[in-house]
């Protein structure tokens, strides 16, 4: 089918074509017939597109609704919707949010290249080359071709995509959220796997692009499906909590006084937190009952120096509790979150939290990358590019992903929640939990971490094994430098291949992958892979405090997981095809029960 019959196929179905009538004439044709807009089933839409941005023009959001609907007429939900309502929810979402008139559209015809026959061709001559960039960054793979590499693929392409315009991860999470937000019709085991694969990816996703107002809801229906009995529990306490409403207001009314007693502008409100938040710190304390303390919110109408006035004013009225003050202002979490957070012991001597921000931190916290939409600014551009930084760092080592499951995996790694920030050659920078100072040369430069010798933390010289700690000022020792006469034994230029056991990067580790491919004839052997397997099991059974006698425990494990071998169970904990920790956790239990 040539483009202009699939473009006339796609507008056609707004009105009858006429004889001999050309695409175009067409296209105005379905544009003048749109009934009063608080009946046309974009009027929603555009209310809410118009309502942050004023001056556009909806026709081309009416246009985008026209060929969707018509390219997804016939097409169902699992819940028995018209397909249609689908997209026309993500470009609400999007809308709510702020995004500009590119995004919507491009949310409007999200699925229409992947499930119908509108080509991305058609949809380029359509609406031109920046929605199409954006509609084919979420195109998923064909299963039927790519199989089990495709949701891999799909995500690796999702990446890159971003790199280029980072609204094509806005749609997905959009389209993630609203399909989260239906996804009671699907069988359990369905819901399950699509609540953790949203868990492990698209939440952290979310949490780097600083978009909270996603995060939050896209937090509490993803514990809805994984955990019912729990998000049931805590939504009992939210609900049933005496005089909670009357506790905040008195609190808010107090901090008011304080504040204009310290000539300190400022909104003052409850924030209460989402369900998952109180689950996620009633496990982390092991407490019986929600942990759930009063919280507010100060915004100051001012400077970031006038949040420190704030500070000043709630610790003047009520005593602060030790150790529990943090200055993400002073350092801003890696995805820019700047706000003070301190406890202070409230009326009835009860631990109230308070946030303290401007209102420019305020909307950043909120809408995270999406800010710069919802409210241009001068200097949008560059604060956008220092958020992103982590999105260039991924697609660098992209590159030395060796297959698509490779790089999810390293994906998944990279986005895991539990990171800390150590200071090293005057800057502060940010790994993953558990990093070593190997993990820190690599992300100093790749030949820092190729002729890493030594380390010192705190002052103190180190095995490169050594974890590293929120805080730690770190210095790193390479052949290079005069110091590395220290009293550790000099090696040969390069990394070791030990170093695979203990590295918790995906930079480091394919960094570490790339020398030996290199340099190394005929590269990493089976024999090694057996033996660094072995390594990386033994260190994480050690984490519980566990050791092996001999094999045999591996041996059973290998077996009921169906590997043909203990070796080739061995290689794929390298590879990084199964997790140490499952396979850990498995052979606990499995000793455990054969005692």
């Amino acid at each position: 089918m040539d483009v202009d019959a699939g473009r006339g196929g796609a507008l056609g179905g707004a009105l009858p074509a006429q004889p001999g009538e050309l695409p175009l004439t067409r296209r105005l044709r379905s544009l003048l017939s749109w009934p009063a807009a608080d009946n046309e089933p974009v009027g929603q839409l555009v209310r809410a597109h118009r309502a942050i941005h004023a001056g556009t023009d909806p026709a081309v959001l009416r246009r985008a609704y026209t060929i969707a609907e018509n390219m997804h007429r016939g097409q169902f939900r699992k819940s028995g919707e018209p397909y249609i309502t689908h997209p026309l929810a993500v470009a609400q979402i999007c809308a709510e949010l702020g995004m500009d008139t590119t995004t919507l559209v491009a949310a409007l015809l999200h699925d229409t290249v992947e499930d119908t026959r509108y080509t991305l061709q058609a949809l380029a001559e359509d609406f031109g080359h920046e929605v199409a960039h954006l509609v084919d960054g979420v195109t998923k793979f064909d299963k039927a071709f790519y199989g089990k590499a495709a949701e891999a693929e799909t995500i690796r392409k999702m990446i890159i995509a971003a790199g280029k315009d980072v609204r094509v991860l806005i749609i997905k999470l959009a389209d993630r959220l609203h399909n989260m937000r239906t996804l009671g019709v699907r069988s359990a085991a369905s819901r399950e796997r699509i609540a953790r694969k949203t868990q492990e990816v698209l939440v952290p996703l979310c949490d780097r692009l600083g978009i909270q107002n996603l995060k939050r809801e896209l937090d509490d229906v993803v514990l809805l499906h994984l955990e019912p009995e729990e998000h049931s529990r805590i939504a009992r306490h939210v609900h049933d909590r005496p005089g909670w409403d009357a506790y905040l207001a008195d609190v808010v009314a107090q901090t008011k006084v304080a504040l204009r007693r310290s000539r300190v502008d400022a909104e003052v409100a409850p924030r209460p937190r989402h369900l998952y938040s109180i689950w996620k710190d009633t496990v982390a304390g092991g407490h019986t009952v929600p942990y759930d303390l009063p919280r507010i919110m100060v915004v100051v109408d001012g400077p970031a120096t006038d949040c420190y006035a704030a500070l000043g004013a709630v610790h003047c009225l009520w005593r602060p509790v030790p150790g529990r003050f943090k200055d993400f202002i002073a350092s801003p979490k890696n995805n820019l979150y700047r706000s003070l957070h301190t406890s202070v012991c409230g009326p009835k001597n009860r631990t109230v939290e308070v946030l303290i921000r401007t209102a420019e931190m305020h909307r950043s916290a909120e809408y995270g990358v999406a800010a710069d939409f919802r409210f241009p600014r001068s200097n949008g551009a560059a604060a956008r590019a220092e958020q992103l930084d982590w999105l260039r760092r991924v697609l660098d080592w992209e590159q030395d992903a060796a297959d698509p499951a490779q790089f999810l995996q390293s994906l998944r790694c990279d986005l895991a929640e539990a990171q800390i920030q150590v200071v090293a050659e005057g800057r502060q920078i940010v790994l993953p939990a558990g990093a070593t100072p190997v993990d820190l040369a690599y992300e100093l430069g790749t030949d820092r971490g190729d002729r890493c010798l030594a380390a010192r933390i705190n002052g103190r010289l180190v095995p490169l094994s050594s974890e590293l700690d929120e805080g730690d000022v770190v210095e790193i020792f390479t052949e290079t430098d005069e110091e590395s006469s220290l009293d550790a034994e000099v090696a040969p230029r390069g990394p070791r291949r030990e170093w695979l056991g203990f590295v918790k990067s995906p930079h480091a580790q394919m960094q570490i992958n790339r020398w030996f491919a290199e340099h190394s004839e005929p590269g990493i052997s089976i024999s090694d892979k057996v033996r660094l397997g072995r390594a990386t099991i033994g260190l994480a059974l050690r984490q519980h405090n566990r050791g092996l006698a001999s094999d045999l425990p591996l041996l059973r494990l290998s077996e009921e997981l169906g590997y043909p071998d203990l070796e080739t169970l061995l290689v794929a904990v390298f590879d990084r095809a199964i997790e140490p920790d499952a396979v850990v956790r498995q052979l606990i239990d499995l000793v455990d029960h054969r005692q």
